[in-house]
C-alpha cells in the first residue's frame, strides 16, 4: 500500500475532484494538508483548527482504506445501476484511486475502460475484496446496464 507520502510525490492532487480529494483529505494529518494543496480555510469550519483536525482524521492503514472502498464501491453500483452518469463516473475514479493506493492487483485499471457506467471496476473490487456484488455473475459491460437498452 502505498504511504501518504507517496501519494503525495506521484499523484497530482488536482486531479482529483472533490469526491476523490475529500475521501482522501479524511486521511491526511494536519501537517500534511499542504502537500495535497489543502488549505485549512478549506476545510469544514468546525474542523479548521489543527486539534479538531487531528480529532477527526482517519488512520491510514489498510483496514480504513478498505472500509472506504467497501462504501464506495457500494455508493458506485447503486449509481451505476440507477444509471447516473456523473455520480457514477465519481465513483469509478474514487474506486480507481482506492485501487490505485492500495496496490493489490487492480491499481492499473484503465480510465477509458469505463463501462456502463463502470460497473467492470465495481464487480473486479466487489469480487476481490469480498464485498457486496449485486450484479451477480455478470461482467458488467453488458448491454442491458446501458442507458440504451429496451427490454
Amino acid at each position: 500500500m502505498k504511504t501518504l507520502e507517496e501519494i503525495a510525490e506521484k499523484f497530482e492532487v488536482k486531479c482529483l475532484d472533490g469526491r476523490d480529494l475529500g475521501r482522501l483529505v479524511d486521511f491526511v494529518p494536519w501537517d500534511m494538508l499542504g502537500r495535497f494543496e489543502i488549505k485549512p480555510e478549506d476545510i469544514n469550519e468546525g474542523l479548521n483548527t489543527k486539534e479538531k483536525w487531528d480529532a477527526h482524521v482517519k488512520k491510514f492503514t489498510r483496514k480504513n482504506v478498505l472500509a472506504q472502498l467497501k462504501k464506495d464501491v457500494s455508493f458506485g453500483f447503486t449509481k451505476a445501476l440507477n444509471k447516473r452518469g456523473i455520480s457514477a463516473s465519481f465513483m469509478f475514479d474514487a474506486v480507481r484511486m482506492w485501487n490505485w493506493i492500495l496496490e493489490e492487483g487492480l491499481e492499473d485499471w484503465p480510465r477509458d475502460k469505463y463501462a456502463q457506467y463502470g460497473l467492470p471496476l465495481l464487480k473486479a473490487t466487489a469480487v476481490k475484496y469480498g464485498f457486496e456484488n449485486p450484479i451477480g455473475g455478470d461482467h458488467g459491460d453488458e448491454d442491458w446496464y446501458s442507458s440504451d437498452w429496451q427490454e
